[in-house]
C-alpha cells in the first residue's frame, strides 16, 4: 500500500487531516481522512484533465466531456448511452446525453442510430485529440511519476473501486431511510 506518512510515535498518534471534523468518530477517522483525500484528489484530477485537454487543443470541455470522450474511444467499440452511464457511474443520464450532444456538435464524437439505440464512438478528429492528450499526459504527468509508485497505484485503484461499491450501497441504504 502507498506509504503516505511516517509517524515516530505510531499510527494512533497522527493528526487526522479532514474537511469535516464534525463527522469524525472513533470508528471513522480514517474514513474521514479518505473522504478529504477523495475531495482534493477529484478536484485536482478534474482540473488536470480539463487543462490537459485544453493543451491538446480543445479548451472548452468540462471534466464530464473529457471523461466521456475518453470512454467512447475506449477499445474502439461503439457505446450506448446507458453503458457510458453505467461504466462511468453517472446516475443522471441527462448530464451524459448533454455532454454527448456537445461532443457530437464539436466533431469529436459520432453518433450512429442502430434500431432504437444510438451508438457513440470517437470521430477521427476525436481520436486525433485523444492522441494529443496522451502526448501531453506523458510529458506533463507520467514523466513525473516515480516508477516505484506504479504497484502502489494499482492497490489504491483497487481500494477506490471497493470504496465506490460501499458508497453506492450506503447511498441505497440512505435512500430507504
Amino acid at each position: 500500500m502507498v506509504k503516505v506518512r511516517e509517524s515516530r510515535v505510531g499510527a494512533a498518534a497522527h493528526r487526522a487531516i479532514v474537511s469535516s471534523s464534525h463527522l469524525v468518530s472513533p470508528r471513522s477517522k480514517e474514513a474521514s481522512e479518505l473522504e478529504f483525500g477523495l475531495i482534493v484528489a477529484w478536484n485536482a484530477f478534474s482540473r488536470w484533465a480539463v487543462r490537459c485537454m485544453a493543451a491538446a487543443g480543445v479548451p472548452d470541455l468540462t471534466i464530464t466531456d473529457v471523461l466521456i470522450l475518453h470512454h467512447v474511444n475506449h477499445r474502439a467499440r461503439n457505446k450506448k448511452l446507458a453503458d457510458i452511464c453505467f461504466v462511468l457511474n453517472y446516475e443522471d443520464t441527462h448530464v451524459v446525453a448533454y455532454s454527448l450532444k456537445k461532443l457530437v456538435a464539436a466533431g469529436l464524437v459520432q453518433a450512429e442510430k442502430v434500431g432504437k439505440e444510438v451508438l457513440y464512438a470517437a470521430s477521427p478528429e476525436g481520436e486525433s485529440v485523444i492522441a494529443r492528450y496522451r502526448e501531453v499526459r506523458e510529458e506533463c504527468l507520467i514523466s513525473n511519476v516515480d516508477p516505484e509508485m506504479n504497484a502502489s497505484m494499482g492497490e489504491v485503484a483497487l481500494l477506490l473501486r471497493t470504496m465506490s461499491g460501499l458508497y453506492d450501497q450506503a447511498a441505497r441504504a440512505a435512500t430507504s431511510l
